[in-house]
């Protein structure tokens, strides 16, 4: 059984797609081939839905610190949420990708951000919809102005300074999120230097799907977060700020508000080795 407050299955979905109060945003995205994901979404995707792209619309430019997916500017998402008729606090935004929260996460962390709780990610993704077989369309949404007040939750995110500066303390638990080659530094596919950040215990993100991008149940999320439920602060980082995402989400279904992203993640931090 999934947290509906954060998850929301595709039968759900198929009987809310013409509700006026519910956006939904396709975020399939590539790191590999980053015009995959547009390609994808003017080919197929859920009826109704609109595309935001993580390189496009939930970053800013890649500059020579901040890692490689800077925090867009909160002003700017805003006017993009809102044309694609976003409202806050009222609207549901649901939002789904192929890649087992990867890119979706990224928006849901993003709205929460910006001070906007109603979002929802759709269980299983694109794949789990297709396998459906729920309506499917290459028409692109109608446009529809909304009213996006951004206000911003700074108490989110950590920056390289925070990182450095809590890390060591003992309530408080910095999480890498990249899987556990990278993290001992067997493998570096992206960045110029492998490793981890000292002090950093490994979380890999997939693990809070299963194979085909279902959530795990969220007993399964609270066991797997067991022993930090009282850490005071947990930084959570993975390469760019992009995938730690998901495990934020599987702080909140675990029931653990504690969580904070460190936004430039490990693209950052060896920017300054």
């Amino acid at each position: 059984m999934t947290d509906y407050r954060l998850v929301v299955s595709p039968q759900w979905l198929s009987e809310h797609l013409d509700d006026p109060q519910i956006v939904i945003v396709d975020c399939r995205f590539s790191l590999a081939d980053t015009e995959l994901g547009p390609l994808q979404y003017q080919t197929s995707h859920i009826q109704g839905s609109h595309y935001l792209d993580l390189n496009d619309d939930l970053s800013s430019p890649v500059g020579k610190h901040g890692g490689r997916h800077p925090l867009p500017n909160p002003v700017e998402l805003a006017k993009k949420l809102a044309a694609i008729g976003i409202n806050s606090q009222e609207t549901l935004v649901v939002a789904y990708d192929d890649s087992r929260f990867a890119f979706a996460s990224r928006l849901w962390w993003l709205l929460r951000y910006l001070g906007h709780d109603k979002v929802a990610l759709l269980d299983g993704g694109w794949k789990s919809w297709l396998s459906a077989g729920y309506p499917v369309t290459d028409a692109l949404a109608m446009p529809k102005q909304g009213k996006f007040l951004p206000e911003v939750r700074s108490h989110f995110v950590v920056d390289i300074d925070t990182v450095k500066d809590r890390k060591d303390l003992p309530e408080v638990v910095l999480v890498d999120s990249r899987e556990s080659d990278r993290y001992r530094g067997e493998r570096e596919p992206i960045d110029p230097i492998a490793g981890h950040i000292p002090s950093a215990v490994n979380y890999p993100w997939q693990d809070v799907t299963d194979e085909v991008s279902r959530v795990l149940p969220v007993t399964e999320q609270k066991r797997r977060w067991s022993g930090l439920e009282n850490a005071q602060e947990i930084m959570v980082y993975c390469g760019s700020g992009v995938t730690a995402c998901v495990n934020l989400l599987s702080l909140e279904m675990a029931g653990i508000h504690t969580g904070k992203l460190y936004a430039g993640s490990w693209s950052d931090w060896c920017s300054y080795s």
